[in-house]
């Protein structure tokens, strides 16, 4: 676990690492993009497999012009350890069926309007439309994944599908409560986030062929990257712009939603401070973010959440390192260079 007020944390991001790492998505995606088109046009294949008056709703989900980064993770992954095939192609299908499937729900949850810079589906068609096509998503992801010839690939998905969900009710659990200690935010986060992640990694490392200490090699690297990215993510809620962000902001404290930043404001907090943050969160309001930015601001949270995001970063490297193809781990290796460039332009911007 990685405290934002360690000493290793302390440093500002370190200059070095983005010298080493000139890297754009663009350039990152390039030698995969075949691939991630071919996943689209799966993705878009399987508005046949629901019926036929479900369709505008598969159409709009199966369709929202993400970057598709759980399936950018198996391919990157798969040219780590060799080449990707047919079968990452369908894993990686149905790894961003469970993603959609859980954003459908969270949206409805957080009672979002915006996703990827349009409407929700739940904003379109109404929440209870909304979460029961999520549920159609979840399903049909694990009869996709049941058509491989062994139950591993099934059995994966049901665990990782069931440890996301288990995340998101421990992240409910504690709405509004100050008692949520660090160390449980952070295994909210490895739960409901980062296991999409590993999952995308591991299941490319077993599709390829990857003994059993690659495999999960590749899934610890999932786990901190995808711990990384959801720190981020929280920061973006409270210190982006809905305009870059391409969804609704706020979303998570206008839920009770104690992310990062505001932990680590309450636990720097003087009595007064204490006071404030509580009712804030208590009975939160528009307009309420300003007062809120105020408190976040006065004690560093963001700099110090995006030292947490360095360090996640920095154990995701490390892994990376072990592994026997150092040419073939580039692509996994940039993709950490453009996150940590992403979380120091968030950083520039508050």
């Amino acid at each position: 676990m990685f405290a934002a007020d360690s000493k290793e944390a302390s440093a500002p991001l370190s200059p070095s690492l983005r010298a080493e790492l000139p890297y754009s998505w663009k350039e990152i995606i390039e030698p995969v993009e075949p691939f991630l088109q071919t996943v689209g046009t799966r993705l878009m294949k399987q508005v046949t497999s629901f019926e036929p008056d479900l369709a505008p709703y598969a159409e709009y989900a199966l369709n929202g012009n993400g970057k598709h980064l759980r399936p950018a993770l198996v391919a990157l992954s798969a040219g780590a350890l060799g080449k990707a095939t047919e079968s990452h192609v369908t894993v990686a299908v149905i790894i961003e069926m469970v993603h959609l499937a859980t954003l459908v729900h969270d949206d409805v949850m957080d009672e979002a309007e915006i996703r990827r810079g349009r409407l929700t589906l739940a904003a379109n068609w109404g929440n209870e439309i909304a979460v029961l096509f999520g549920d159609c998503l979840f399903a049909q992801a694990l009869k996709l994944a049941a058509s491989f010839p062994t139950p591993e690939i099934c059995r994966a998905v049901a665990m990782a599908t069931n440890t996301v969900c288990s995340g998101e009710i421990l992240q409910t659990q504690h709405r509004r409560d100050f008692q949520f200690t660090r160390g449980k935010y952070f295994k909210v986060l490895e739960m409901k986030t980062a296991e999409l992640f590993a999952l995308s990694c591991e299941l490319s490392a077993y599709l390829s062929g990857g003994d059993a200490e690659t495999r999960n090699a590749l899934r610890q690297f999932g786990l901190a990257f995808g711990t990384a990215y959801q720190v981020y993510d929280d920061c973006v809620d409270l210190f982006g712009s809905e305009m870059s962000a391409g969804k609704s902001l706020g979303t998570d404290l206008a839920k009770g939603k104690l992310t990062l930043p505001v932990l680590l404001a309450w636990e720097r907090a003087d009595a007064t401070d204490r006071g404030a943050l509580q009712a804030l969160v208590d009975t939160w309001q528009n307009g309420a973010i300003g007062r809120m930015s105020h408190l976040l601001i006065k004690y560093d949270t963001l700099g110090s959440s995006l030292r947490v995001i360095e360090e996640y970063l920095k154990r995701s490297r490390e892994i990376l390192d072990a592994l026997p193809n150092s040419h073939g781990r580039d692509g996994l290796w940039a993709l950490t260079g453009y996150l940590a460039r992403q979380a120091e332009a968030l950083g520039v911007a508050g």
